[in-house]
């Protein structure tokens, strides 16, 4: 029996706007013995006035199966493809530039009762990073999101986290392009570019979600995903 897609998967196939190729953004081969559970493929893209995100683990981001070592990713967006605003690191990083940081964690809740269970969930903190920032921890907190709680912005459906976030602030620098960078533990960093939230697209390519196929949008094939920097 077919469990029903959750509100938020439905709005992100029913959203003609989110303008993306029909692979994922960027893809990542995480290595057999990786600590936690790390992001390897990933979709984003603008939906109206946020970016929307499907977002696949290697392993179930949260709960018991990973225990004290669930998720802790951080993704950062340069809204503006451009160093010159946000994050600036003291020496030549990919994440200098970065004007959003999402970052995603498998957590552990514990009650205030004496002897009440705790609870799992996936929390979300979206920071923006203004130029005086040196570090994700400096951003300041534009959002706060529990899977449990925050339903219509927050999604999880076992390895895959889906994500809506809001891009209204009038400080965020915006243009046609963006810049994602993930950097896994370890390894080096992911970087790829998306359409930004000005200009819109061009009409090129075609939308992942075209016509609320849900197939097609699941199994975009990763091993298509569009090289770091390109720009088409």
């Amino acid at each position: 029996m077919k469990r029903p897609l959750p509100l938020l998967v439905c709005t992100l196939l029913a959203g003609t706007s989110f303008a993306a190729k029909e692979k994922p953004t960027f893809r990542y081969t995480a290595p057999p013995d990786g600590e936690r559970p790390v992001i390897v493929d990933a979709t984003i893209g603008p939906q109206g006035s946020d970016f929307a995100m499907r977002l696949r683990f290697d392993r179930e981001p949260w709960g018991e199966a990973c225990k004290s070592r669930c998720a802790n990713a951080t993704l950062l967006l340069d809204t503006d493809a451009s160093k010159q605003t946000g994050l600036r690191l003291p020496h030549d990083a990919a994440a200098n530039g970065a004007d959003l940081a999402i970052i995603i964690q498998g957590v552990r809740e514990y009650a205030e009762e004496e002897g009440a269970p705790s609870k799992a969930s996936l929390r979300v903190k979206v920071r923006q990073l203004g130029g005086d920032a040196r570090s994700v921890d400096e951003g300041e907190l534009l959002a706060e999101l529990n899977h449990r709680q925050d339903t219509e912005r927050l999604q999880v459906d076992e390895k895959t986290v889906y994500l809506l976030v809001d891009a209204t602030s009038a400080t965020l620098p915006s243009a046609r392009k963006v810049r994602v960078i993930y950097h896994p533990p370890g390894a080096k960093a992911v970087e790829a570019t998306i359409p930004g939230m000005i200009g819109g697209t061009g009409g090129r390519g075609v939308r992942l979600f075209k016509g609320g196929n849900w197939g097609r949008a699941r199994d975009a094939d990763p091993g298509k995903a569009r090289p770091a920097g390109d720009n088409g």
